[in-house]
């Protein structure tokens, strides 16, 4: 099964970011971009990838315990394209608030996950939402200046939880199932 820990959304941000999106969307007009669902969207701290199924239990039993991070206030602003030159592959949105907090989360995570064998990515943690995931870069230098004009709704979301999901896949797209949620610290 494939993993992954994450921060859910609450209804009124998904809507709020989701508005704003549209209004990105028709800027970039012809862009090739896959644009996240709005029951997909979330701000992944931790994927894990696949893992066996009698791996499961043992790596939940593992993530469950409360993280040591207090509930905190997280927020967004500002779009992004990963990476920062070439072709574009993702479009983001940023997180101006609660940034310090998402880190020691995914650090905690990584520690815990570990002794499991399942070794922490390379490159560093870098918060942010993904809103849409461009099929072809054609256009990357038009796109980046554009993108960076769009604001952000100024929304707080309060945080005081991670969920672990199970990804499944298929030929209509992914379907998300929670199975755990781990708690912060309170």
């Amino acid at each position: 099964m494939r993993l992954f820990a994450a921060i859910e959304l609450p209804e009124s941000i998904r809507a709020a970011l989701l508005s704003a999106a549209a209004d990105l969307r028709s800027a970039l007009g012809d862009l090739d971009a896959r644009w996240v669902e709005p029951e997909k969207l979330h701000l992944t701290v931790r994927f894990i990838g696949h893992v066996d199924d009698d791996r499961a239990a043992a790596l939940i039993d593992r993530v469950r315990t409360p993280v040591a991070v207090r509930p905190f206030e997280m927020r967004f602003g500002g779009w992004g394209v990963f990476p920062r030159s070439g072709p574009p592959r993702v479009i983001w949105v940023g997180v101006t608030e609660g940034a310090p907090a998402l880190v020691r989360i995914h650090q905690e995570l990584n520690a815990r996950l570990e002794p499991l064998g399942y070794e922490a990515e390379q490159r560093p943690f870098s918060a942010h939402l993904t809103m849409a995931r461009v099929r072809t870069g054609k256009r990357g230098a038009s796109v980046r200046p554009l993108v960076g004009a769009f604001s952000v709704p100024d929304l707080p979301c309060h945080v005081s939880h991670v969920t672990l999901f199970r990804s499944h896949l298929s030929p209509r797209g992914s379907r998300y199932e929670i199975l755990a949620t781990i708690p912060l610290a309170r």
